[in-house]
């Protein structure tokens, strides 16, 4: 299944995300991932796996126009020239000469100007075919609406926490107004129970009775249920897992459809809640982290 982005490029709906892969683990996953028959990869520089997504991207003998590439540029390098020498680093480690999709990872509202010098370097390497096409993540509507105040090219982009649990309407209307595809990050909601992240009450919406009973009716599991929620809505969705069953498990959603009414009942699980960072907040120890150059 592929979504056809503003400019016309094509991208596959369904994507394996290597967020908190270890690098160690993320060869193998990648090429489990093609060979299940995924053709969409998501990483970013600040997760410091480029250069293993890139080794299994090789490792699974495709040609290098078969697999849609999708990596982030982190804040620490934000600015014109900045931005233009991260396309570089990541370019080198990934070893492919364009990339299909290249987003900023962050809006950085503390730092906006940059972050606008930012987006305007992508402007540019999408117009010297260094990237396919362009766009944000966690960007909220007001941090939307400042970015096309100052700049070109509509993101094709904005991937965002979205699950069950938190489905962030308003974000997804801001980015349907303006031809924006939104794309999910924790699609299944792995957010809700990371070690580490929120409150001990923190609820696992992969245990939600609601999804588990869908996902009998229809002989699946909850993250098969909630990955066709995604699909069938017309987002792009990108399950993380290093594991090979659950990978392949991820990608076999393709053979049953939600009624309306089951649609519903997930939409309705939505609690406004946030499970990861407030992009409002600036995180000064984490932006300033260095992507190393090679």
């Amino acid at each position: 299944m592929e979504l056809t982005l503003n400019n016309g490029v094509t991208m596959p709906a369904l994507g394996l995300g290597v967020f908190q892969s270890p690098p160690e683990q993320t060869t193998a996953a990648v090429e489990a991932a093609l060979a299940a028959g995924y053709r969409h990869i998501d990483t970013a520089a600040a997760y410091g796996n480029e250069r293993e997504v890139g080794q299994g991207i090789r490792g699974s003998r495709l040609d290098r126009s078969d697999v849609f590439i999708e990596t982030k540029v982190w804040v620490s390098d934000y600015g014109y020239d900045q931005t233009l020498h991260a396309w570089e680093k990541a370019a080198g480690k990934l070893g492919v000469d364009y990339l299909d999709l290249l987003i900023l990872h962050q809006p950085a509202p503390d730092r906006f100007d940059k972050t606008i010098a930012a987006y305007k370097a992508l402007e540019t390497l999408l117009a010297d075919g260094r990237a396919r096409a362009i766009g944000v993540s966690n960007f909220m509507p007001h941090h939307l609406k400042q970015l096309l105040a100052e700049t070109h090219v509509i993101p094709a982009v904005n991937q965002i926490e979205l699950h069950p649990y938190f489905s962030q309407p308003d974000v997804q209307a801001a980015d349907a107004e303006h031809g924006i595809l939104t794309q999910a990050w924790s699609p299944i909601g792995g957010i809700t129970f990371y070690p580490g992240w929120g409150g001990k009450d923190r609820r696992n919406v992969m245990e939600d009775p609601t999804i588990a009973a869908i996902a009998r009716v229809h002989g699946k599991s909850p993250a098969q249920v909630m990955l066709r929620w995604h699909l069938q809505q017309g987002r792009s969705a990108i399950p993380k897992s290093t594991n090979p069953g659950r990978i392949a498990e991820n990608f076999d959603v393709f053979d049953f459809e939600l009624s309306v009414d089951e649609l519903a009942a997930i939409d309705a699980l939505d609690s406004g809640v946030r499970n990861g960072p407030d992009p409002d907040e600036a995180r000064l120890e984490r932006f300033s982290m260095v992507i190393p150059e090679a």
